[in-house]
């Protein structure tokens, strides 16, 4: 699609999204219908954004006159087919009425007044959001009045699906949010649309697929598969949706879940796994636009093989999803072989899902492949280099748990993440809890196309260290091996739970490296969660299962949680101070641990091991302000250091299910 969606420069784009919102495009057909009446059409296209309205909707059977510009340098470019001209020359213009692409109807007839025509003016006005559904009122296109995402959803072939989230707006200044949710089948046809208020506090929200065959009986007996729309009326300081997706079936020991998506379509994705043996991987594609995907526009390919691309047959509707199977176009493809998504930009972060050999199924994502990144000379400064050490010590780095060694292994797939990346030079360093490095082992320089694993728990085994049971990797370039980087380093990190409970379920995460915990900047590395780097504080949100059964109030799924200490350089605090906040479903803190997690250390814990059965109870209890909701939460705070957190889930039948948390 030819589309603005995000720069990593200039930011977010805004207006596809407000264009191509679901209740806008409702409300394009009858603007249309309007403007095909006209024999001749003057477009007025103030800031630019004639280019995204016709990639979301089709303006070929408008009678186009001619298109103008009032920016100097704008003129004579072609857009909707026309070279540009400046507003000057619309007087002389024989047209019988004026389209201008802007959703402020009054201050662009006030603009034009002087030189407008005796023709009618008609704009993007009749497609706005009610006034009830803005944020910003006096600024339409302000990002916070589009703060929404597509997440897959569905209550169908015995799975359930469940978005876990908090109202983490109020931490920057919101009350009264609403969230707007309009869920669509996988055909694209809207099956429910309701507007849910939330609580002043910081609880839990939970979304739950089984409310909609509550809510609405028509969905009680149909099933459905396809796309949640959630859009946050009220929202401060976050335009994304950030959330937990879990999925249950029927049969206890089938969970999963997957990070946040990711509101910005992309042109290329990568890090999609190939099927081992006897797996099928299916990627599931939301169209999130308002335009129909035609069969074989987008494709997929081998990683670093571009030529062998193959075309996904399937055309998919409006705000329609479909599931793609991997093996149907590549036959012969193996883990750890890896592939990449040619997606023009039409979806947010795609998921895929895996049913083993054993039956067992399992959710992850995909992450965004830049098309704007090129190797960066300066890496050289502030990466490893043999003996050569700078003052960043490992600089850019991918921290990942090795979870506890006695139920569960734990591997590592590099994923090239850049359409620029032709070489990954790596090493790897192991770390104990108690944050000594076990080893460091060069990988060397891996090319695009590699299919090459690290054996994680393997690693931490050979470290000899047999006192400790879990600890966590670190991915780092080495450009001793050669090769040119660009900072963009990502990997898929693969657990399956085994041992004495554990049937073989995986789950996969994946994720990009960054600068950890340096008391000096190189761009915009340390990241921050709030404020700008170094970053030195932690915000993250644990859900913990509200399902219950009947001898007691404590959760049948037991909720893990890896946190991890990384430190680029080595320099910051020796430990630092973690307090875990046990909370009901109201937000209210029911009990705390402290916890001193090592400098390059990792900390592994189980929420109903960490806190007691009463603490558990209690947290489990309803809640006058919260009624109906029984989710609590663990909220992670630190103000000494930036951790990176996992959660996950597991149960007494082998259920397992793993993937990055979310901070605000």
């Amino acid at each position: 699609m030819d589309i603005k969606t995000f720069d990593n420069v200039t930011g977010a784009a805004i207006f596809f999204r407000a264009a191509g919102h679901p209740l806008a495009a409702e409300k394009f057909p009858a603007l249309l219908q309007q403007l095909q009446k006209f024999k001749s059409i003057a477009v007025f296209d103030p800031e630019g954004h004639s280019r995204d309205l016709a990639a979301l909707y089709d303006l070929s059977s408008l009678k186009i006159a001619a298109v103008f510009v009032h920016r100097f340098e704008d003129q004579n470019q072609n857009r909707l087919g026309h070279q540009t001209r400046l507003l000057c020359d619309l007087p002389a213009t024989n047209c019988d009425a004026v389209f201008v692409i802007d959703f402020d109807h009054g201050k662009r007839q006030a603009q034009l007044a002087p030189i407008l025509p005796s023709v009618p003016l008609i704009s993007l006005s009749a497609m706005r959001l009610p006034d009830e559904l803005l944020t910003v009122k006096y600024n339409y296109l302000d990002r916070l009045n589009f703060a929404g995402d597509f997440i897959l959803f569905r209550n169908q072939d015995q799975w359930q699906s469940r978005v876990a989230t908090a109202n983490y707006w109020l931490g920057h200044g919101g009350s009264g949010i609403k969230l707007w949710l309009r869920l669509f089948d996988g055909d694209g046809t809207v099956l429910a649309t309701v507007t849910r208020p939330l609580p002043d506090h910081g609880g839990s929200v939970i979304i739950d697929s089984l409310e909609f065959t509550r809510d609405f009986p028509e969905l009680k007996n149909k099933g459905f598969c396809g796309s949640l729309f959630i859009h946050a009326i009220g929202a401060k300081g976050h335009d994304v949706i950030k959330y937990a997706l879990d999925s249950y079936a029927d049969r206890a020991e089938l969970m999963s879940c997957t990070h946040d998506s990711n509101p910005f379509p992309a042109d290329y994705y990568a890090g999609l796994p190939a099927p081992a043996d006897g797996e099928v991987v299916r990627l599931w594609l939301q169209n999130c636009h308002p335009t129909a995907i035609p069969g074989g526009t987008i494709s997929l390919n081998r990683m670093g093989l571009d030529s062998e691309s193959q075309s996904i047959p399937q055309a998919i509707p409006p705000f329609g999803t479909v599931a793609v199977d991997l093996v149907s176009l590549f036959p012969k493809a193996k883990w750890p072989e890896q592939y990449e998504l040619q997606a023009k930009k039409y979806f947010g972060r795609p998921r895929y899902e895996i049913t083993t050999r054993a039956k067992h199924q399992y959710l992850a994502h995909i992450n965004v492949e830049r098309s704007d990144l090129a190797p960066d000379a300066e890496l050289a400064k502030i990466s490893p280099n043999g003996a050569q050490q700078s003052a960043f010590g490992k600089g850019y780095l991918l921290p990942a748990p090795i979870l506890p060694m006695g139920d569960f292994t734990s591997v590592i797939l590099p994923t090239p993440m850049s359409r620029s990346t032709q070489s990954l030079p790596l090493a790897i360093a192991i770390y104990s809890p108690d944050g000594k490095e076990l080893l460091r082992e060069k990988i060397g320089n891996l090319p695009r196309n590699h299919a090459t694993t690290i054996d994680a728990s393997g690693l931490l085994r050979r470290a000899g260290l047999k006192a400790i049971d879990y600890g966590h990797s670190e991915l780092f370039y080495d450009l001793s091996a050669g090769g040119a980087v660009d900072g963009w380093l990502h990997a898929l990190f693969r657990f399956e739970r085994q041992g004495a409970v554990g049937n073989g379920q995986k789950a996969d995460t994946s994720f990009g490296a960054h600068i950890y915990n340096t008391p000096f900047t190189y761009k915009k590395e340390p990241q921050s969660y709030l404020g700008q780097p170094p970053g030195l504080s932690t915000r993250l949100f644990l859900r913990v299962d509200g399902r219950v059964d009947g001898s007691d109030s404590r959760p049948i799924n037991d909720t893990i949680c890896h946190l991890i200490y990384p430190s680029s350089a080595g320099i910051w605090h020796k430990q630092s101070t973690t307090h875990l906040l046990l909370c009901n479903a109201a937000g209210e803190t029911v009990a705390e641990r402290t916890i001193h997690i090592a400098q390059s250390g990792s900390y592994f814990f189980a929420v109903q091991q960490l806190f007691t059965a009463a603490e558990m109870t209690a947290a489990l209890a309803p809640v006058a302000t919260a009624p109906g909701c029984r989710q609590p939460a663990v909220l992670v705070r630190d103000t000494t250091c930036r951790l990176f957190g996992f959660h996950g889930l597991v149960n007494p039948a082998g259920g397992f299910a793993f993937d990055h948390m979310f901070g605000f």
